[in-house]
């Protein structure tokens, strides 16, 4: 005869029993697909947390719930890394990185190590790269942020800052528009400048904005902003049919989906071979597990973008894009064995060599590349077909 399943209680007393520091029993929920052995016995529930799904792990340090009730779903917290009210759902949060209270997170997301909101933040399918700061009241999706060099000199968004990731034009609008700040074949080394985005703003995706650069607050960006610039963009008024041709945008949205789509392949694979073959080398399965989920987020990142974008193709005329599937890429020339095998990533990063730094720039920029020639492509095979 099969056991009955343990209570709500029981679950919750076997995590106090392998140290779970859990303030109070009786306003903590642990779900029946919760796998003790992914808390790690110093991970700290306060009152009100409620933990669910089996991909939800807490490393050594992190904290739930210190500002009020959080619930997470699916969701994973590196070593010291907390979330201090709100919801996440699908929510990667590697070593030390916060999400303010009130947060909302949904699937797709990565705070890379010491990333960090404020209060009343909602994400989703956005990658905050390492010491990213937001303010509080933000809104962001479908966006990929780098810059800066370490939590005194980071990237920082403004309060009160929307991007809007949807668009009415065509038959039912569409969200092919992801913005890329900064990038990720040279983000990832942490020698960038930092970028910021004033706040009470907004910016209408899909948009790039360079490293080093500044938008004032108090605006809504449109147009893209190179690097080193300081931008403050004045709207023209407008009142014009709203039925209007779009072919001079069609192409536009298109290279900005297929650049985040090759900076998303490019950021997995620095995942793959450089943090997870690190971690396995240091025989650190915390980090395997904390990466191998984050490796998930961006594929499903990924699998986002590709899909937005093929259904924009499809509503303007395009082609169908090929499945990127597994594309043959270089081998990766940064030296994984380099200093102690448990030196933090961030640590390893910094000692790295501008020689590697600059081997292993051109070889995230060759993966890039050869994704975005390889969707180029077949929309400009498509074209050729449909002339």
């Amino acid at each position: 005869m099969t056991p009955p399943a343990p209570t709500p209680a029981a679950r919750v007393e076997a995590l106090r029993a392998r140290g779970v520091r859990v303030l109070d029993p009786s306003q903590t929920f642990v779900d029946e697909d919760v796998d003790p052995a992914r808390i790690h016995p110093t991970a700290t529930l306060y009152p009100g947390t409620r933990l669910h799904g089996r991909r939800t792990f807490l490393g050594a340090g992190a904290a739930v719930g210190l500002e009020g009730p959080a619930t997470l779903a699916d969701s994973v917290l590196g070593e010291g890394a907390s979330i201090a009210s709100g919801y996440a759902k699908g929510t990667v949060l590697l070593r030390g990185a916060k999400l303010g209270g009130s947060g909302h997170c949904r699937e797709g997301t990565i705070l890379e190590e010491e990333a960090s909101t404020a209060h009343a933040v909602g994400l989703k399918q956005t990658i905050l790269l390492p010491f990213v700061t937001l303010g509080s009241l933000i809104n962001f999706c479908d966006l990929l942020m780098a810059g800066g060099t370490s939590r005194e000199d980071h990237s920082e968004v403004g309060s009160g800052f929307i991007h809007f990731n949807f668009t009415p034009w065509g038959r039912a609008g569409d969200k092919a528009t992801p913005s890329l700040i900064g990038d990720v074949t040279s983000g990832v080394f942490l020698r960038q400048r930092r970028v910021f985005l004033g706040g009470m703003s907004g910016m209408v995706g899909p948009r790039s904005i360079g490293f080093g650069s500044m938008t004032g607050a108090g605006q809504v960006v449109r147009r893209d902003v190179g690097a080193q610039r300081l931008a403050i963009q004045v709207s023209r008024p407008v009142d014009e049919p709203l039925e209007r041709p779009l072919d001079g945008r069609v192409q536009p949205v298109v290279d900005k989906n297929i650049e985040f789509i090759a900076q998303l392949k490019a950021l997995e694979a620095f995942y793959l071979e450089a943090r997870l073959g690190r971690a396995r080398r240091a025989g650190r399965a915390d980090l395997v597990t904390v990466y191998e989920e984050a490796i998930a987020n961006v594929g499903a990142c990924v699998a986002e973008r590709t899909s937005r974008l093929k259904s924009f193709l499809r509503e303007h005329g395009g082609p169908a894009l090929p499945e990127l599937g597994a594309l043959p890429a270089p081998p990766c020339p940064l030296p994984l064995d380099a200093g102690p095998a448990d030196a933090e990533h961030i640590q390893w990063v910094r000692d790295l060599g501008d020689a590697d730094v600059e081997r292993g720039r051109a070889w995230l920029q060759a993966i890039a590349d050869g994704v975005s020639a390889r969707l180029k492509g077949a929309v400009a095979a498509g074209e050729v077909a449909r002339s």
